[in-house]
Formats: structure tokens, sequence, C-alpha cells
């Protein structure tokens, strides 16, 4: 199992690493952003991640608990309240992690003048948690993760990346831009993995499915 972690990790290395270019990119043409916009741009961001969260995570159980083709379960059991906990905790546990706890060190420990921690399922209780259960409902019927997965990897960069801008003033050092760099990768690298590959894959039974 740790082989195949590490595998993961290493194939997905160079595109999160593509996600956190994107962000500083983005960055360097946004960070004088006002606080409260910054804040709307990421309440739209994070939900968004959410919904492809809870679709990958949800998915990958699904497909393998199930054999599929062209989406219908030709055989094997998936219990729905099972797929609903699976998607919702690994969506909203590891985005929560990846979008706001993450990037909330990396105010502290850069720090930044505004710096605040922003939690989706408690601020907007009534927006992001009805869209990880929408995402699970999803993968009930359609389940898919190549697409999703990439999607999340983006989003989750730049979630983490306006959760930053809001604490970030209106002016940063150019060094402050690496140790943004470095905690948008690691904010999305590992998070992502271990929700939509991971987590998932500690319910399945049969392993070698």
């Amino acid at each position: 199992m740790f082989k195949q972690i590490f595998k993961e990790l290493k194939n997905h290395a160079p595109f999160t690493i593509f996600g956190a270019v994107t962000g500083i990119i983005i960055m360097l043409f946004f960070h004088r952003l006002p606080s409260n916009v910054s804040y709307n741009i990421f309440y739209i961001l994070h939900p968004i991640h959410v919904v492809l969260s809870a679709l990958v995570t949800a998915s990958m159980y699904k497909l393998h608990t199930c054999e599929h083709i062209s989406g219908k379960c030709l055989k094997g059991k998936c219990n729905l309240w099972l797929l609903l906990i699976i998607g919702y905790i690994g969506a909203i546990g590891i985005a929560t992690l990846s979008d706001s706890i993450i990037p909330y060190l990396a105010e502290v420990m850069l720090d930044m003048p505004n710096r605040g921690i922003h939690l989706g399922f408690i601020e907007k209780w009534w927006l992001v948690n009805p869209l990880a259960i929408i995402g699970v409902f999803i993968a009930a019927f359609r389940p898919t993760t190549k697409f999703p997965h990439a999607g999340h990897v983006l989003l989750s960069t730049w979630a983490s990346l306006f959760h930053i801008i809001m604490s970030a003033g209106e002016s940063l050092a150019w060094f402050l831009y690496i140790g943004i760099f470095l905690f948008l990768f690691l904010a999305v690298w590992i998070p992502c993995c271990v929700s939509d590959i991971v987590f998932p894959l500690l319910f399945v039974k049969n392993k070698n499915k």
C-alpha cells in the first residue's frame, strides 16, 4: 500500500507543481485585491472544490466496490449510506485541510498581517455541506474520477491561494512568493491524493480489486 501511495504522489507531483505555478502567476496580478473580494472568490472556488472532491472520493470507492461497464454496476453492492459518509468526510475533511488549515498555517508562519482561518463547512454550512452531498449522489449514479480529479487539484490550489491573498495586505516581499509556492504545493499534493485515492480505498474489502 505504501509503495502504491508513494507512486501516486510521485505521479501527481508534476501536475501539482503546475497548479502551484498558476497560483503564483495569479497572485502576481491579484495580490492587491481587497480582502472582501478575495473572500468572495474563495467561497466560489472552495465549494466547487468540495463538489469535485466528493465526486472523486465517492467514485473511487464505488468503482472499486463494484465491477462497472459504462458506469453501470454489474455485480457487488455499494452501500449508499457508507458511500455518503466516505464521500462527505473525504471531501469536507480534506478540502478544509487543503483550502483553509494549511493556508492559515502559511499565513501564520509567513507573518501575514490579516491572517485568519475560514472553515467553509461552518461559515457557509448551508452552501458547502449540501454541495458535498450532491457530489456523492452524482458519484452514486455516474462515477468518474480523471477529469474531476484534475479540476479538483487546480481548484484546491486556487482556493488555497485566495485564502492566503485575504491575509496578505497591500504588498509582499519577493521571498514570500517562494514560501507561498511551497505551501500551495503541500496544501494540494498530499491532501488531494489522500482524499481522492488513499482514503476511499481504505474501505474496499477486496484489496486485490
